[in-house]
């Protein structure tokens, strides 16, 4: 008999957790679509490679958020069961709260383990073919970046001046060995700046001694500044994202290729935290289960149900900014990377640790 209701719990979760995501799916593609069209407006592309693109795209946004999709299936399907009295139908065959919320974590915790070992290295691949796409049909040449073995080149222009960059490597927050070139719109060298150490940690290039060479028609004026800057159109940020997108790699190529990877550019602190990110998934679902049965199974009375429903939303958007915070922090070096992934599971463990004691007293 326990089989047999542990298999109606499980199935009937997953079913509620599928209909959730499909329902997420629906929504993303509707607003991703519009983005997608709007890039290729100006070209003469069908409708077919918007929508193509969409569905390239869309399951990987569903595995990041998958914690507050949980979160959202675990509240639909508790209040389900409680409201149909299934739930007094099972504490009748012997099941406590405590029970109950142990399949369901159980479940989610499997279901996590899936994502990333069988799920992730599909839509890793699926990202990756949507950004070579992409770059293919990008218009955007006057603003180019490349890192590669023979270094750092980076192209920007505007209405008036060429700027080219080269340095040796990129490492954290600094370019190393760089010389910076100024031409007008004919192509005519302006200036040429030289620096062996430069901070791109913001969008102001901040130089460490720079030796200035203005170039005139008869002569050229040979400056050094111990302060020196430039306004850029990249900082370390923006960079990181247009040329090392960690999403194009699944969990099992980070484990398995590691070495191999941070050997192409990519920063070892980053890996560190994309691998604790992987790790943690499992863990947050679990915990987001457990959240939603502490606001659901807590009272039988509907009317605090809408209460504890209203409690749960503003809960779910204060751990979604809570997480951003955290991974803000770390991205600003105030805390490590991999501190920054654990900080919000420690918190809501915490939090559901109490809270779960209480709900099985039920």
């Amino acid at each position: 008999m326990n089989k047999v209701i542990n298999q109606y719990l499980i199935f009937g979760f997953l079913k509620t957790i599928v209909n959730v995501i499909l329902i997420f799916i629906c929504l993303g593609v509707i607003l991703n679509l519009f983005e997608e069209i709007e890039f290729f407006k100006d070209l003469d592309i069908g409708i077919q490679m918007p929508i193509f693109l969409t569905l390239m795209y869309i399951p990987n946004m569903i595995i990041k958020l998958l914690p507050f999709i949980v979160f959202i299936g675990s509240m639909w399907y508790l209040l389900s069961i409680k409201f149909n009295t299934d739930l007094l139908s099972l504490k009748t065959f012997g099941f406590s709260n405590f029970k109950i919320i142990f399949i369901l974590t159980a479940t989610v915790f499997v279901f996590g383990v899936v994502i990333i070992f069988a799920i992730n290295p599909i839509t890793s691949l699926m990202v990756k073919y949507y950004e070579v796409t992409k770059a293919e049909y990008s218009r955007d040449t006057d603003h180019l970046v490349s890192i590669n073995k023979n270094g750092v080149w980076i192209k920007e222009s505007d209405s008036e001046n060429l700027r080219i960059i080269t340095a040796k490597e990129l490492n954290g927050n600094f370019l190393s060995d760089v010389t910076v070139y100024l031409l007008d719109k004919n192509n005519n060298m302006i200036s040429r700046v030289d620096s062996e150490l430069v901070d791109i940690s913001e969008k102001t290039w901040l130089f460490d001694k720079a030796n200035i060479v203005v170039f005139g028609n008869e002569f050229n004026k040979n400056t050094i500044k111990e302060n020196y800057s430039i306004e850029s159109d990249y900082d370390i940020k923006k960079i990181n994202t247009q040329f090392k997108n960690l999403d194009t790699v699944s969990f099992i190529n980070l484990i398995l290729g590691y070495k191999e990877i941070q050997n192409k550019g990519y920063a070892k602190e980053l890996l560190d935290e994309k691998i604790n990110t992987f790790l943690a998934l499992p863990v947050f679902l679990v915990l987001m289960v457990i959240l939603a049965a502490i606001f659901t199974i807590n009272t039988n009375d509907k009317k605090q149900n809408f209460y504890y429903i209203f409690i749960s939303i503003i809960s779910c958007v204060i751990i979604y900014y809570f997480k951003d915070l955290s991974i803000a922090l770390g991205q600003t070096n105030r805390i490590s990377l991999i501190t920054s992934v654990w900080v919000p599971i420690v918190a809501l463990t915490l939090f559901c640790s109490i809270g779960v004691i209480q709900v099985n007293e039920k």
